[in-house]
């Protein structure tokens, strides 16, 4: 926080949400929501989305640019190689998935959290050497993890990962068993790339902040979880997609009278507006793109209710417009790939895991605790201490 920040602070004028405070800098990213741009280092993401695959882009978080062919090759394989689960937490997972039924982000926490001591995860600052193999792990492990989870949740043996197949392809083939189509592999690589980082979001803050006390990789990542596991945060792809099913069942298919009747009722339309994007949401467009490259009914639907959800809000609230964010295109393209819908926000964080590592590493490089003040605004102290009653 800059001295300016700490004297606003000061005099009580704390922003809700932190909203506009810079906390630290960064060489992984940033979002400029004025411009609705967006970038990973030096590239556009959407830009990198459209001709990277997610793996590429995850050799730019780890080594701050991009691959040629041979490093790409080589990357790939060696992480690959992680996605492998010890036998003490392949072990657990029946046992995980059915205590935390549904929740997979839950499961996902304890997993990761028996991941850790089993592959020897030590505080960050004792050996940083260690700490960018402790997040390839974790990297690696948790699409693994998630898809195990999900398909002993409905009576089916977890498919092993394959290392002869890229992040995207590997993640199709453990969810289902089967051979994923090209097509699928390619719009899910730029959905994979167009979410793996998003500035300071607030699990992403949260992973930083546990970084910054020395702590492991796989404890800094299971914080963030618990972060992304609000529905304001990671939890919305699959709601977005539910209110196209709404409309039809609720509102007689006009997205008019679904639009009009929410905002009577005091209730968000899920799948528009962001907390930084002031006019369009660029994922959202890359993503209506991938949809539509895709085919079927689904994308064509999808973007004439965005069209109208859309104009209906500027007519009834001119003051606040609210466009289409990364959710709403989401969960078409991830339906599109064949990934259930209680999979849309797993998949997010196969994704956000990647920029989560990035986060902790370039924190726990700083090695310095973050520990912010609070404006205090309760009864003036000191007052004396009541006498305890009989």
């Amino acid at each position: 926080m800059t001295s300016t920040d700490s004297i606003g602070a000061a005099a009580g004028q704390v922003p809700p949400g932190l909203r506009g405070v810079a906390v630290t800098s960064t060489r992984i990213g940033d979002v400029r929501g004025d411009e609705g741009f967006y970038h990973y280092s030096r590239y556009s993401a959407v830009d990198l989305a459209r001709t990277r695959t997610f793996d590429d882009v995850w050799f730019l978080f780890v080594h701050g640019r991009l691959p040629d062919a041979g490093e790409a090759a080589e990357f790939a394989a060696a992480t690959a190689e992680r996605r492998a689960l010890p036998d003490a937490v392949a072990a657990q997972l029946p046992a995980i998935a059915d205590a935390c039924g549904p929740d997979l982000l839950a499961g996902l926490r304890t997993a990761l959290s028996l991941l850790g001591p089993q592959h020897g995860m030590r505080p960050l600052w004792d050996d940083p050497a260690a700490g960018t193999r402790d997040a390839a792990t974790v990297c690696a492990a948790t699409p693994t993890v998630l898809a195990a989870l999900h398909r002993l949740r409905h009576g089916l043996d977890p498919v092993g990962p394959r290392t002869d197949l890229s992040s995207a392809a590997n993640w199709l083939w453990m969810l289902d068993g089967a051979e994923p189509a090209p097509a699928h592999v390619r719009a899910l690589d730029a959905y994979l790339v167009a979410t793996v980082d998003h500035g300071f979001n607030a699990s992403t803050f949260t992973a930083r902040v546990v970084a910054s006390t020395g702590a492991d990789v796989a404890s800094c990542v299971v914080a963030a979880l618990g972060a992304f596991a609000g529905p304001l945060h990671g939890g919305a792809p699959d709601r977005a997609l539910e209110s196209l099913d709404a409309i039809d069942r609720d509102a007689g298919g006009s997205p008019e009278r679904w639009v009009a009747d929410r905002l009577a009722a005091g209730m968000r339309i899920m799948g528009f507006g962001h907390a930084v994007y002031r006019g369009p949401d660029p994922r959202s467009a890359l993503l209506r793109e991938v949809a539509a490259e895709l085919g079927g009914p689904l994308p064509a639907r999808a973007a004439d209710v965005e069209r109208r959800v859309a104009a209906t809000l500027a007519e009834l609230r001119p003051d606040h417009p609210l466009f289409a964010n990364v959710e709403f295109h989401a969960g078409v393209v991830m339906e599109g790939c064949g990934i259930p819908r209680s999979m849309f926000t797993p998949t997010f964080a196969v994704s956000r895991v990647v920029g989560w590592c990035a986060h902790v590493l370039e924190q726990a490089a700083q090695r310095r605790l973050i520990r912010p003040s609070a404006v205090y605004d309760g009864p003036p102290p000191p007052e004396p201490v009541p006498a305890r009653g009989r």
